[in-house]
């Protein structure tokens, strides 16, 4: 084996993650949605959008939403503090920020600490998540941005990115 096929080899089994936390909850995504992670600042809001849309906010001259991902998630909004933050995804081509109470780490995890979310005969929805990694300081939940914001949910006036 070459060192080539021995490097795709240990990528396809691991896993680049960013953590961060939401309450005490901790969630992560994969790293190769994230286009960059920007300290809090006010959202503009915008009349009659979704409950979990803070608002916009300009990056560069493009205009993306924020989302609360809390309020996505089905748990309690947060007021932001100095440790929150806007981490900039991309998901089906569009540029949109996540608003999180803090980054906690970007990790490389083996693909094999995944596992499935137990299931709970439908009382909670699943679709937003790929499973948990056990990890020796606790659980996180892994999220899936694709389901979470199928195509054509993504709040009108979305720019691609």
């Amino acid at each position: 084996m070459n060192m080539s096929q021995h490097q795709a080899i240990r990528s396809e089994d691991t896993l680049e993650i960013i953590a961060f936390k939401l309450h005490d909850q901790e969630f992560c995504v994969r790293t190769t949605t994230i286009r960059e992670i920007r300290g809090w600042s006010p959202a503009t809001p915008i009349p009659h959008s979704p409950y979990d849309v803070v608002g916009v906010m300009n990056l560069r001259g493009v205009v993306i939403p924020i989302i609360d991902l809390a309020l996505k998630l089905g748990m309690p909004s947060s007021a932001p503090t100095e440790r929150s933050a806007i981490v900039v995804a991309e998901v089906h081509g569009m540029a949109l920020g996540l608003v999180v109470d803090r980054v906690s780490d970007i990790l490389t995890v083996p693909v094999s600490l995944l596992q499935p979310l137990p299931s709970l005969n439908g009382s909670v929805s699943t679709a937003y998540s790929d499973g948990i990694i056990a990890q020796p300081s606790g659980m996180i939940c892994f999220l899936n941005l694709e389901r979470m914001f199928e195509e054509g949910s993504l709040p009108a006036g979305v720019e691609e990115f």
